[in-house]
């Protein structure tokens, strides 16, 4: 695709949003929610949480984060076998999909979620920095009508045309560059530097945007490789972080996992869950990289994979409550959504999406995703674990091709949310959890940096220690020339 110019006044909601968005209602519910302030949530958790210390909550909700500013995190609300509710983190991703799900809070307001990222995250980034001279764009390798989005966004914002630019592994090239480290984009004969760019990028963008680009690229690669798109290290993100929370009663909640796993070492780590548990490549994202272990053919089928990376996660697996993981902290089951006509309950996780300011954070964006078959009471050894527990909505089509199985898609409408079955406690127990998550990944991320913002090598590779991984981190300074970037 080629590179395109947006100017202000065109956005276009039909482009921006899925035509099943543009004509629903948003729930009562979540607009009332999405209308808390801060101190209102920090009253309603700490009520229900009395262990939580408010002040420190407070502090965390006014976080203004440095790297990781606009995140989602998918959430899992589960319950224990004493019937313990609570929502558990599966994953945050650097570069969430979520604005062309959402209907509008404002009906006033056209640009709804795109505006306030924007506006409070990607614009306030940008206020007081010393900038190369240049344009603004906006690079992707997915979901164009959210790209596009983004950059009629910042065109309308800033007054400016903005460059929508694609940025494909292996096509970038063909119209991008970088000169001292600015990337610069072809229009016509002319170079053009680009003083920030808006990033969605997902698929290994460390490959091709070098963590210290004198463009300014929002969110920055360092907060995918500090947990924003590397499930590695996010999960050591989450445990230091908890243990620096702990004395304030509060605690991101994940699934038991093991890090830094070989592949010979998966059937024993497997064995020791009872026999059911999740592996992950740590570095794939939309659905790609995620195995669902409960039987032997399952497992059979993973460990005759070819192997691309030397480290994997395992995590357990939250299913049924007759066949959940063992883990030391308990079994979790799926709540799942309320029963159909059928009585059938499907697996189903929520996206919220958030981001971070002047004034700390704001919700901007919910959606849920229910698996493709209802959740079964018993397994047995034919099942396709996958189809009852997998949930994300991306399908890959091809070589930087993608497509949505929108089917499963449910909205925060007044038609789909219901179905959920989730009440305004545990959406404020989703944005807290979110938030904490995104914090342990950001202030991660900090530690990575050096003074002269580039990525501390030996300390990134003492904790992600994946040669295969490593090697595939762009670095600017270590290619032929510039010359070899065009």
């Amino acid at each position: 695709m080629d590179i395109q110019i947006v100017n202000p006044g065109d956005f276009t909601p039909t482009q921006h949003y899925y035509q099943k968005v543009v004509n629903a209602h948003i729930h009562p519910l979540l607009k009332y929610f999405l209308g808390l302030n801060q101190e209102q949530v920090v009253s309603r958790y700490c009520h229900l949480n009395p262990q939580a210390h408010p002040g420190r909550l407070m502090e965390y909700l006014k976080y203004k984060a440095k790297y990781l500013r606009w995140a989602g995190a998918d959430l899992f609300y589960v319950t224990t076998a004493k019937g313990m509710n609570k929502t558990v983190v599966v994953e945050v991703n650097s570069c969430p999909s979520g604005q062309k799900s959402m209907p509008l809070r404002d009906e006033d307001n056209e640009a709804g979620g795109y505006e306030l990222v924007i506006k409070n995250s990607f614009l306030s980034k940008l206020k007081g920095k010393r900038l190369v001279d240049g344009a603004l764009g906006v690079i992707y390798d997915k979901n164009f009508m959210e790209a596009s989005g983004y950059a009629a966004t910042i065109a309308d914002l800033t007054g400016e045309k903005v460059y929508l630019i694609p940025f494909y592994q292996k096509s970038w090239r063909e119209n991008c560059r970088y000169e001292k480290k600015v990337l610069q984009v072809k229009q016509g004969d002319e170079w053009i530097s680009i003083r920030a760019a808006f990033r969605y990028v997902t698929q290994k963008p460390w490959n091709r945007i070098p963590v210290d680009c004198k463009t300014l690229i929002f969110n920055p690669v360092v907060a995918c490789l500090a947990g924003g798109r590397n499930k590695l290290i996010a999960a050591k993100a989450y445990e230091w972080f908890n243990s620096e929370i702990a004395s304030s009663g509060l605690k991101i909640n994940v699934p038991h996992t093991i890090y830094d796993v070989a592949k010979m070492e998966i059937p024993l780590l497997i064995q020791s869950l009872g026999g059911r548990g999740v592996v992950k490549i740590p570095y794939s994202n939309a659905g790609q990289g995620v195995f669902t272990i409960t039987n032997q053919a399952e497992l059979d089928r993973f460990m005759e994979m070819e192997e691309n990376y030397d480290q994997y996660i395992v995590q357990s697996l939250i299913g049924n409550a007759s066949w959940s993981s063992v883990s030391p902290e308990g079994a979790l089951y799926h709540v799942g959504t309320m029963p159909n006509k059928k009585n059938k309950i499907y697996v189903a996780d929520t996206r919220f999406m958030v981001c971070s300011g002047a004034e700390g954070f704001k919700a901007v964006s919910l959606y849920a995703r229910k698996a493709a078959s209802p959740l079964a009471d018993e397994l047995d050894d034919s099942a396709d674990s996958w189809q009852m527990l997998g949930t994300n909505l991306s399908q890959k089509l091809g070589e930087d091709q993608w497509g949505s199985d929108t089917d499963r898609l449910m909205l925060m409408d007044t038609r789909d949310f219901n179905k959920l079955g989730i009440g305004i406690d545990q959406l404020i127990e989703g944005y807290v959890q979110t938030v904490l998550s995104v914090i342990a990944i950001d202030r991660f991320a900090a530690q990575l940096i050096n003074d002269k913002g580039r990525l501390k090598r030996k300390l990134f590779r003492s904790i992600n220690k994946d040669d295969s991984f490593a090697s595939e981190i762009f670095d600017y300074d270590q290619t032929d020339s510039d010359h070899h970037q065009t």
